[in-house]
Order: structure tokens, then C-alpha cells, then sequence
């Protein structure tokens, strides 16, 4: 029997990782499901709108704005 290769091992934990991953996870600083989701997490760092972004909804104006809260915190 022949072992892994250790760049398949890294891939399938990456893509194991990836795939568990739950909507509010999506994105290492968020991607919601719903408007209202992004609206919270908005409120919680300090944004005042939100913005969506490929059929999900992230806090802030745009990311620009979502990196610049998550800097002060």
C-alpha cells in the first residue's frame, strides 16, 4: 500500500476544511445568509450599513470599510 503524498494530505484537509465551513464562516470576516444577520454583526464593530456580495450579505458600506472596523477592534 502506498502512503499519501503529503501535498494530497494538505489538500484533502483544506478541502475537508472548506466544505464544514458554515455560512457566517464563509468569509474570515463574515458572509451572512441574511441582511439582517450582516445588520447585527454591522452594529457590533461599529458599521452603519451593510452591502451584499454574491447572493450573501457582509457588514459595512464594502470590504474596504469591514477591514477598517475590524483594525480598531
Amino acid at each position: 500500500m502506498r502512503a499519501i503524498q503529503p501535498l494530497s494530505a494538505l489538500g484533502f484537509g483544506v478541502l475537508a476544511l472548506l466544505m464544514n465551513q458554515t455560512p457566517g464562516m464563509a468569509h474570515g470576516k463574515g458572509l451572512y445568509g441574511t441582511e439582517a444577520e450582516a445588520r447585527q454583526r454591522a452594529a457590533e464593530i461599529g458599521c452603519s450599513s451593510v452591502h451584499e456580495n454574491n447572493g450573501r450579505w457582509m457588514p459595512c458600506s464594502d470590504e474596504r470599510e469591514l477591514h477598517q472596523h475590524l483594525r480598531k477592534q
